[in-house]
């Protein structure tokens, strides 16, 4: 259930950043999902390293 929230959050930083430095529509939008792509994979690698970690099966 985490995952989706990371990946919206990313979304919504990149999208932000990409406003915040003057960028047209589709800048946004590219900004918005390349962050969300990163915050993804930091969540997978986060939750690879939590089972390990915690011992979940």
């Amino acid at each position: 259930m985490i995952g989706p929230v990371f990946r919206i959050v990313g979304f919504l930083w990149g999208y932000y950043l990409a406003r915040k430095r003057g960028g047209k529509t589709l800048d946004r939008l590219q900004y918005g999902v390349g962050f969300a792509i990163a915050f993804g994979l930091f969540d997978t690698l986060l939750g690879i390293a939590l089972a390990r970690f915690l011992g979940a099966a």
